[in-house]
C-alpha cells in the first residue's frame, strides 16, 4: 500500500494576490468522504481494514503461485477493494489537515490515522513481492486465460519494475513501518512553512500573502517581500536543512540497499518513463535557455526600464498592465467559456466542481500554500484546493487544477489500480486546460496592448513552468549526489540553489544577498523528489498536442478524452501514437519549445 501523497502543482513565486470582495468563495464538502472525524462509518470503515487486510493476508501469502485465473481475479478485486478504503480514510484525514494544518488536533487525527492504516496493512507488504517471485510465464497464462484479469496487466507490469530492486519480505515489512516517520518529517515542514510569519509595511502575512506581493506593481513593495521572504527563511534556514538532509539521506539509504543505480531511478520508474526521454527533455531545456528565459528577460527588463533586473522584478507586472481584481465568478465564467468551446463535455463534468463542495478556494490562516487536485478514490471524487486572490493568473490556476480534476474523474472507470495517472502524463489536462483558457483570453482581446499582456503572461507561466522546473530537477539531483558525501550545511545548499539560477534566468539578473535560501520554502523536493520535470514534460507534451490539435482538429476531441480516460492503464508511447506524436524522440521536445520561442518572437515583433 501506498501513503496518499497530495500533489502540489508549484509556481514558485508565480502564485497570485489580489484584494477586495472576490465574491462567495467555495469551501470543501467532505462529507462525501466522510461526515466527521468520529462517524460511525469511518470507524466501520477502519475496523473493516483492519481485518480485510489480515484475512488477505491468511487466504492468500504463499499461495499465490498456486491460484488459477478467476482466483487471482478475485485476489486482485479484494486488494482494490482495500485500497479504495484505506485511500478514502487517508483522503479525508489529509484533506482536513491541508485546510488548516496548524491545528493540533487535526495534526494528531491524520498522524493517528496514518499509523492505525499502516499497521493495519502491513500484512499486505507480501503480494507484490510474491507477485515478483512469480515466473512471467505463470502470469502471461493467467493473462490468456482471463481477459477480466488481462486489463490489470500494466499494474502488475509497474509492479514488476521493482523487482531487481526488491528486499527481503522482512525487511520490506519493516520499511513499511517505517514509512511513518518519513511523512513526520513532511509534516514538519508543512508545518514550519504554514506557520511562518511575515512583516511587510507594517502587517503581518503568511508564506501565500508574501510571495504574492512579488507580482505586485510597486516595485518598493516586491522588494520589502523579497526581502522579508529571505530574512524569515534565513532565521529558519537551519530547520529547512535539516530537513532536506534527512529526507536526503533516508533517500540514499533506500536506494543504497534496493540496489538503485542513481537517486532519480525510483521517480523514473514510478513514472513509468525511460531515463533516456526524461534526460532528453532536460537537455532539450537547459540548451533552449538562451532562446527562452534569457532572451524573455532581456526583453521584460528593457519594458521595466532597468539597467539590471532583481529577483524580485521576475513576476513584476508589466508596466502597462492595469492591477484588476478578477472575481471568482468571472474566473469560473472565463474558465467554463474555454472548456465547453473546445468540448461540451469538458464543461459538464467540471461544474460540479463548483456546484458540491469539491473546491476550497479561499486563503485562511493555517491553510496549506499552494494549489492541487487531490483524485480521492475513484468511488468518490476529486477535491480541488485552491488559494484565490483575484489576479489574471489566478485564473491560469483554477484552469490548472480544475484540468486535473476532469483528468481524475474521466480515469476512475479504470479502477483503483489502473486510473492513477503517472506523473509524466499526470499534468496533460491540468496544462492544456491553461492552455485553452489561455488562447481563448487571447482571442477575446480588445487590443494590441492587452494581447502583448496575455502573451508575456504566458511566456513568463511557460517560463515557471519549464525553465525553472527543469532548473528546480537539476538542483535536486545535485543536492541527492551532494548528500552522499555527507551532511550538508545551509551553506551548501545555499551554494547549490545559486549554481542553477544564474544559468536558467540568464544575464539580466542580479541576486540579492538571502536569494539562495529561496530553496527551502518548495514543498515538492521535501513531499516528492524529482517531481518537478513532469511539469516541465506536461507543458512540452501539451504544446505538442495543441499543435497537432490546430493541424488536425476533426476528431481530436475524441482522442483526447480517450487519452484521458485510460488514467494509468497504458504507456505514454502507446497514448500519445493516435496523435503521431513520440516523447523519446528528442525533436518531439524541441517541437514543445518552439511554440514558446514563437511567443517570444511574437512579443519582441510588437517592439519594432
Amino acid at each position: 500500500m501506498q501513503h496518499i501523497r497530495f500533489p502540489q502543482p508549484l509556481f514558485d513565486a508565480n502564485v497570485t494576490s489580489g484584494s477586495g470582495n472576490l465574491g462567495d468563495l467555495p469551501e470543501w464538502d467532505l462529507s462525501d468522504l466522510y461526515t466527521a472525524e468520529d462517524a460511525p462509518e469511518l470507524k466501520r470503515d477502519l475496523d473493516w481494514l483492519e481485518g480485510a487486510c489480515a484475512g488477505f493476508a491468511t487466504d492468500y501469502e504463499g499461495k499465490l503461485g498456486t491460484l488459477d485465473a478467476d482466483g487471482f481475479l478475485e485476489a486482485v478485486h479484494r486488494y482494490e477493494r482495500i485500497e479504495t478504503i484505506a485511500g478514502r480514510i487517508m483522503s479525508f484525514a489529509g484533506l482536513r489537515y491541508y485546510q488548516l494544518t496548524t491545528d493540533a488536533g487535526r495534526t494528531k487525527f491524520l498522524s493517528d490515522t496514518q499509523e492505525k492504516i499502516t499497521v493495519y496493512t502491513t500484512p499486505l507488504v507480501f503480494f507484490t513481492l510474491e507477485l515478483n517471485r512469480l515466473d512471467d510465464g505463470f502470469l502471461d497464462g493467467l493473462f490468456a486465460a482471463n481477459t477480466d484479469l488481462a486489463r490489470y496487466k500494466p499494474a502488475f507490469d509497474r509492479i514488476r519494475a521493482m523487482k531487481p530492486y526488491q528486499l527481503s519480505d522482512e525487511l520490506e515489512k519493516f520499511l513499511h513501518d517505517l514509512g511513518v516517520v518519513g511523512d513526520a518529517w513532511e509534516r514538519l515542514f508543512d508545518e514550519t512553512i504554514a506557520g511562518l510569519e511575515f512583516e511587510v509595511d507594517g502587517e503581518t502575512h503568511n508564506i501565500e500573502g508574501t510571495l504574492n506581493f512579488l507580482t505586485e506593481q510597486e516595485r518598493a513593495k516586491r522588494q520589502a517581500a523579497a526581502e522579508e521572504l529571505a530574512r524569515v527563511f534565513g532565521d529558519n534556514i537551519r530547520t529547512f536543512a535539516r530537513v532536506h538532509n534527512t529526507q536526503a539521506k533516508e533517500k540514499e539509504i533506500l536506494d543504497r540497499w534496493r540496489g538503485m543505480p542513481t537517486p532519480q531511478t525510483s521517480r523514473h520508474l514510478s513514472n513509468d518513463v525511460e531515463p533516456e526521454v526524461v534526460e532528453a527533455l532536460r537537455n532539450a531545456v537547459v540548451n533552449a535557455y538562451p532562446r527562452l528565459s534569457h532572451r524573455y528577460y532581456e526583453l521584460k527588463r528593457q519594458w521595466l526600464g532597468l539597467d539590471r533586473m532583481q529577483v524580485w522584478d521576475r513576476n513584476a507586472p508589466l508596466p502597462m498592465e492595469t492591477t484588476r481584481t478578477v472575481k471568482w465568478d468571472e474566473a469560473r465564467e472565463t474558465v467554463m467559456n474555454a472548456y465547453a468551446a473546445f468540448d461540451p463535455r469538458m464543461a459538464e463534468i467540471a461544474t460540479p466542481f463548483f456546484e458540491k463542495g469539491w473546491i476550497d478556494a479561499g486563503v485562511k490562516p493555517g491553510k496549506a500554500p499552494g494549489a492541487f487536485a487531490h483524485p480521492t478514490v475513484t468511488e468518490v471524487h476529486p477535491y480541488v484546493m485552491l488559494n484565490y486572490l483575484g489576479k489574471p493568473r489566478d485564473v491560469m490556476t483554477l484552469a490548472h487544477e480544475l484540468g486535473h480534476g476532469v483528468h481524475q474523474v474521466l480515469a476512475a472507470g479504470q479502477g483503483e489500480m489502473l486510473s492513477s495517472t503517472p506523473l509524466t502524463l499526470a499534468e496533460t489536462a491540468s496544462v492544456f486546460g491553461e492552455m485553452l483558457t489561455f488562447r481563448r483570453m487571447l482571442d477575446n482581446a480588445k487590443d494590441q496592448a492587452e494581447r502583448k499582456v496575455l502573451l508575456a503572461g504566458k511566456v513568463e507561466d511557460m517560463i515557471n513552468t519549464v525553465v525553472r522546473q527543469i532548473a528546480f530537477y537539476d538542483f535536486e539531483c545535485k543536492l541527492h549526489e551532494a548528500r552522499r558525501g555527507g551532511e550538508l550545511t545551509p551553506y551548501d545548499i545555499n551554494a547549490l540553489w545559486m549554481s542553477v539560477q544564474a544559468e536558467s534566468l540568464g544575464p539580466a539578473f542580479d541576486f540579492m544577498p538571502g536569494y539562495e535560501t529561496f530553496w527551502a520554502y518548495i514543498p515538492h523536493f521535501v513531499h516528492s523528489p524529482f517531481y518537478v520535470y513532469a511539469y516541465a514534460f506536461g507543458d512540452g507534451l501539451v504544446n505538442a498536442l495543441y499543435a497537432a490539435y490546430q493541424e488536425s482538429p476533426e476528431g481530436f476531441q475524441d482522442k483526447y478524452f480517450d487519452m484521458l480516460k485510460a488514467g494509468g492503464s497504458q504507456h505514454h508511447s502507446t497514448l500519445l501514437a493516435p496523435f503521431g506524436l513520440n516523447a523519446a524522440d528528442p525533436a518531439f521536445w524541441d517541437k514543445g519549445l518552439s511554440m514558446i520561442e514563437g511567443f517570444i518572437e511574437e512579443l519582441e515583433a510588437m517592439e519594432g
